[in-house]
């Protein structure tokens, strides 16, 4: 990345909620500055997910995301964004405590990051929660259907609203959480029929993540998109298989490490005497 960079106008809230039925939202995540360079060409909203416990610090799911790790990530990712927004995952237990409590960590996010958003995981009483930030001049997104943060309540990672009651309490968060004021909100998981018919009730966007086609944009974890991992959703489509690379690259550098071809002449410093 160079040292200096020229500023462009970055995307707001404002403007994400303005694509609302126009050309289709795309999203990814990112974690770290020289990621984040990459996906900012592209991108409109980059997402600093708590997936990142998953996927950079092997945790076996998102509840042990701290607020210190949200915000270190944070301010790489804002290192290497300029245009696209980035919004940040208020993490487990940072948001839950009720509005206030939420309201001096998503304070805390935005000041300490310079990040245009916070993301929250939309429950039966978060919508009150993001009124009261939005109330307070914080742009917030909301998240239904699958909500990784509450998989140990719910038993595990499954996709939401295939049955009718389900269905109709899936809708309703969603309905409340833009009721509330977020500027968009993620629908992960679900059916197909649910997906298209929260897109149409809902007047801001819906980003979906292994919620259809019928959703007003899409996201996807990058490390699952780039083929880092073995497994992953069903969801994911692979559009590389870096893993394969990495590993290839990483023995043939053991091998010439090990037959001594490197560091080669052209990769090593000489003293101006020639010795």
């Amino acid at each position: 990345m160079s040292a200096q960079r020229e500023e462009i106008n970055r995307l707001t809230a404002s403007d994400i909620a303005a694509r609302k039925g126009r050309e289709p939202l795309v999203c990814l995540t990112a974690y770290t500055a020289p990621i984040a360079e990459i996906l900012d060409e592209t991108c409109d909203v980059i997402l600093v997910g708590d997936s990142v416990g998953m996927v950079l610090h092997g945790l076996p799911n998102t509840v042990g995301v701290t607020l210190e790790m949200m915000i270190l990530h944070g301010q790489a990712v804002m290192r290497g964004a300029r245009r696209a927004m980035v919004v940040i995952d208020m993490p487990f237990g940072s948001y839950e405590a009720g509005p206030e409590t939420a309201y001096a960590n998503a304070v805390r996010v935005l000041k300490e990051t310079g990040a245009q958003g916070v993301k929250l995981e939309s429950g039966p009483v978060v919508a009150e929660t993001i009124a009261y930030l939005v109330r307070r001049g914080i742009p917030v997104m909301g998240h239904v259907g699958l909500r990784p943060q509450s998989a140990l309540v719910e038993g595990g990672f499954r996709a939401k609203g295939r049955e009718p009651e389900e269905r109709m309490k899936v809708l309703a968060e969603a309905e409340a959480a833009a009721d509330a004021g977020a500027f968009a909100v993620v629908v992960e998981g679900v059916a197909e029929g649910l997906a298209r018919q929260i897109t149409e009730r809902l007047k801001v966007p819906t980003i979906g993540i292994g919620a259809s086609s019928g959703c007003d944009g899409q996201i996807l974890v990058t490390d699952d998109m780039l083929g880092l991992f073995e497994w992953t959703p069903r969801f994911v489509r692979r559009y590389a298989d870096l893993k394969t690379e990495i590993g290839d690259a990483v023995r043939a550098y053991a091998e010439d490490v090990r037959a001594r071809r490197f560091p080669a002449l052209a990769e090593t410093y000489f003293a101006k005497t020639g010795n």
